[in-house]
């Protein structure tokens, strides 16, 4: 009795010759390249440290307990500094992002050569971590708390525009072109037939990224650039470990009260 194939399902077709050769070629060129990677990464492995990792992790562990508690009232002010920088670079990548989002989109920007401009800045903000944005700004400006914030903009600016300008253009148009029936120009049309349909999006994304800001600004003071990561690198050079094991839980309260808060608020907008 025949076989019969459906549209869906393709018909078995045996492999020739030179089909198989080619992909028993692009396996053994596949196990080559990670053969020569593992190579290259245990010639630059001092393995003796490598087996010695779990005794010496354990004993770290120890030496953190019990946590510094009195440490605490020091840490009070650069937590309140880690805050602000994450709220105020998010504010400041927010204003930033917003204009750029318009012009990055298809059916808002004025142009091609405006559009590539705007998805140029925002590939080059995403392209850059905020700790190397922070090394430079220390290096321009000095240390502190408003490096931090620059690092934290700059960082942020161009995940908020490219969330935002996809949004924009996934917009009801007919809104858009009701508007427009009335006779309304382009900034009322950008007012009441653009803005309020991307708000719920626009809040979501400034809250969401907050979040994110919230963990990324405690690691920034490692650089110089202000928040608790200046106390967490000081006691590590120090080898106060009951110090570190304190401000490791301060992080992670930090961190998860901030997801608490970013959870309730998203859950209020949408």
């Amino acid at each position: 009795m025949p076989v019969s194939h459906t549209a869906s399902e393709p018909a078995w077709k045996r492999r020739t010759t030179s089909t198989q050769w080619t992909i028993w070629a692009g396996w053994l060129v596949g196990v080559a390249i990670v053969g020569y990677c593992w190579k290259l990464v245990s010639d630059r492995t001092v393995w003796f440290f490598v087996t010695d990792a779990g005794s010496q992790a354990l004993d770290m562990a120890a030496r953190m307990v019990p946590p510094k508690w009195s440490y605490m009232e020091v840490l009070w002010w650069p937590v309140w500094d880690t805050l602000n920088i994450a709220t105020l670079g998010t504010l400041l990548a927010l204003i930033v992002a917003f204009p750029i989002a318009f012009l990055a989109a298809n059916n808002t920007t004025p142009n091609k050569a405006v559009r590539a401009g705007a998805l140029f800045v925002i590939v080059s903000s995403r392209s850059i971590n905020s700790l190397i944005w922070a090394l430079m700004l220390v290096a321009i400006i000095g240390p502190g708390v408003f490096a931090g914030v620059l690092a934290i903009a700059l960082r942020s600016v161009g995940f908020c525009a490219k969330l935002l300008y996809e949004a924009i253009e996934e917009i009801d148009a007919k809104q858009v072109e009701a508007i427009e029936a009335t006779g309304a120009n382009s900034a009322q049309k950008l007012a009441y037939g653009i803005v309020p349909q991307i708000l719920p999006a626009f809040a979501g994304i400034s809250v969401f990224r907050w979040d994110i800001n919230i963990r990324e600004s405690t690691v920034l003071g490692l650089v110089g650039a202000g928040g608790i990561g200046i106390q967490l690198d000081a006691s590590i050079s120090t080898l106060t470990w009951t110090q570190v094991s304190l401000i490791l839980l301060v992080i992670l309260a930090t961190v998860v009260l901030s997801e608490w808060v970013s959870a309730k608020v998203r859950h209020a907008i949408i």
